[in-house]
This record gives C-alpha cells, sequence and structure tokens, in this order.
C-alpha cells in the first residue's frame, strides 16, 4: 500500500480510536468526555475525505473501514450516551440501541449506493450522533435545564430515538455539507444558505438564553433536518 493511500486510512483509525475511547468514557460515566471526542471522531470523518480527494487516494479499504469507523463513533457511541441518561432500571432506557441498529444498516445501504454523492438518502449518521450527544452531554451537564427533566421520563429519549433511526433508513433526501470541486448546483445552494441561516439564528438564540453550549450542537442539527423536510415536501 503506497504512503497516499495510508494517510486518509489513518485519520480515519483516529475517528475509529476516538470513538472506542468515547464508548469507554461513556461506561463509566464520564459524558463530558465522551462528547468532545465524538466531535473529534465528526472531525477525522470530514479530514479523512478531504485527504483521500487532495491525495487521489480512494480505495476499497478506506471505503469500508470508514463505515466500520462510524458505526462505532456515530452509531454505537451515540446509543450508549443516550441509554445511559436515560432513567436507570427502566426497559425503556434500552430504545436508544435502536439508533445503532439502524445506524449499521444505513451505513451498509450508503455502500452500495452509488447514487448518494450531494445528496444522501436518509439522515447521515454523523448529523444523527450529533444530536445524540449533544443531548446526552446537555442533560449531563445541567440537570435542572428542561431537557434534563424531560429525560427523566420513560418517553422523550425513546420517541427521540426511534425518530432518529427512522430517519437513519428513510428516502427522505438531505444534502451534504462536503464540498467538492467543480460542484455547480442551484439548488444545492439554497439547501445550504437556508439551512446556515437557521442554524445562526438558533445560535443566536442559545447565546441569548445563555443555555449550554451542547444545546448549540442539538439546535443546528435539528434545524438541519426540519430544513431538508421541509425541502423535501416541498420537492425543490
Amino acid at each position: 500500500m503506497s504512503i497516499k493511500k495510508i494517510i486518509p486510512n489513518t485519520i480515519t483509525s483516529l475517528n475509529l480510536l476516538s470513538g472506542v475511547l468515547g464508548v469507554i468514557f461513556t461506561l463509566e460515566d464520564h459524558i463530558e468526555l465522551a462528547f468532545p471526542l465524538m466531535l473529534a471522531a465528526a472531525v477525522f470523518d470530514f479530514c479523512d475525505g478531504l485527504a483521500a480527494r487532495a491525495l487521489g487516494a480512494y480505495s476499497d479499504l478506506g471505503k469500508e473501514l470508514d463505515s466500520l469507523a462510524d458505526m462505532v463513533s456515530f452509531g454505537v457511541l451515540p446509543s450508549i450516551m443516550l441509554y445511559k441518561v436515560s432513567p436507570a432500571g427502566h426497559w425503556t432506557a434500552f430504545i436508544p440501541l435502536f439508533i445503532a441498529l439502524m445506524s449499521g444498516l444505513r451505513l451498509a445501504k450508503f455502500n452500495i449506493d452509488d447514487s448518494q454523492s450531494t445528496n444522501f438518502k436518509g439522515l447521515a449518521t454523523p448529523a444523527c450522533a450529533m444530536i445524540c450527544g449533544s443531548l446526552a452531554y446537555w442533560i449531563n451537564a445541567d440537570s435542572a435545564s428542561f431537557v434534563a427533566i424531560w429525560a427523566s421520563g420513560h418517553i422523550f429519549i425513546p420517541v427521540l430515538s426511534v425518530c432518529l433511526g427512522l430517519l437513519l433508513v428513510s428516502p427522505v433526501p438531505m444534502f451534504s455539507m462536503k464540498f467538492k470541486k467543480g460542484q455547480k448546483d442551484h439548488s444545492l445552494m439554497i439547501k445550504r444558505t437556508a439551512f446556515l441561516t437557521v442554524a445562526v439564528l438558533a445560535i443566536i438564540v442559545v447565546v441569548v438564553l445563555r443555555a449550554n453550549w451542547a444545546a448549540a450542537v442539538t439546535l443546528v442539527f435539528i434545524c438541519y433536518i426540519l430544513v431538508n423536510c421541509v425541502f423535501a415536501a416541498f420537492r425543490i
């Protein structure tokens, strides 16, 4: 294997390592460390693609390794994080594991579908993970917040988990934020602009309300889902 191919695969491996460490810290009740590791995994997931494109180092091995890393960092880790902030000792605490199952199915479908380049079919696993991870971090950091109060019941997290899991394997088109050389798609630019505008407004709301910083991550990715659903409803 050439050095060029080793570099992207090394970055992908760092994604996997971050996910594994995140799982360990979550199980040891250190969600405050697990979510930053999920964010690090997302950065590595973004950078391995950049490195592969810059070096012309695409490979079947890299593609499979990327999916395996994503399964851990954005499938297993977020489901366990939600499990840990669910009411202990109740069967509904296991429902977030549905996200891990649907993430595996979503990644498997993605690997055999060549049409998902500028648009995804269904919610991408990193976006789903960001919602789960930021919520778990927010609940863990601020037990007096309204989301922590909601999470203390047996409805909020299970319903959220099922909705996100179904979105992962849904046919709803969702745009990618990855920019590709020579890409000129007016409709895609409108969608990205609309999302960024709403996301900025969401961040401003969080700052004004002085909420936990993880709330901004939660709202940004919820806005991403809503914007895509609106465009899909109007077939734009």
